[in-house]
């Protein structure tokens, strides 16, 4: 899975606090500006760590390699971010931290088609969510209530950070209906609203 880019650009001149990522500012990604003319469908974005099945029933966790950093053995990267250096890939799944969470997972869900999932649970990112037991949710699902909901977001900056704040969602993906494109943009992406003094 390749990075999916976010809907506005990042400001690389700003300091955010430690561990939370650098805020977007007003102006729109190059090739996201489809989002803002209405197209494609907004789905959930969720809050726990991205796995992939393969083709070949294979499980690998999304894993990011910061430049100068050795990979894990069985990387399998995918792309490199030209302003951060770093690479995104695959690690096979049996040797990360999640590996237990993920079998429970597995256990309790029906994924079994190829494709990404979000993995999630009481072990994974603070279970924002609050889930009982870890679970597996593919990429693009959510049930009927959040799609209904997820179809009213704004699409502007201001709009979509409203939106955003007032919701326990971790963010947004939009799919392009055409060509599978994704964009996203996450709710803290948007700076602190108590010194929003974003270009």
């Amino acid at each position: 899975m390749e990075k999916i880019t976010t809907l506005f650009v990042r400001d690389y001149s700003a300091s955010p606090r430690q561990g939370a990522p650098l805020p977007v500012t007003r102006e729109v990604a190059p090739g996201c500006e489809w989002v803002l003319a209405s197209e494609g469908t907004p789905t959930r974005k969720w809050d726990g760590t991205c796995v992939r099945l393969d083709e070949y029933g294979d499980w690998w966790a999304r894993r990011e390699v910061k430049p100068g950093k050795q990979p894990p053995p069985g990387y399998a990267p995918i792309s490199t971010d030209v302003q951060t250096g770093r690479t995104v890939g695959w690690e096979p799944i049996a040797q990360t931290g999640w590996a237990k969470a993920h079998a429970e997972a597995v256990h309790n869900s029906t994924a079994e088609s190829a494709g990404t999932y979000e993995l999630l649970g009481p072990r994974i990112n603070g279970n924002p969510d609050g889930y009982e037991a870890h679970v597996l949710i593919r990429h693009g699902w959510a049930p009927l209530s959040v799609r209904t909901d997820c179809a009213t977001a704004p699409r502007d900056f201001d709009g979509l950070a409203a939106w955003l704040r007032a919701r326990p969602y971790e963010g947004l993906v939009w799919h392009h209906p055409d060509d599978g494109r994704m964009v996203k943009i996450k709710k803290l992406d948007f700076p602190d609203p108590r010194k929003d003094n974003t270009p």
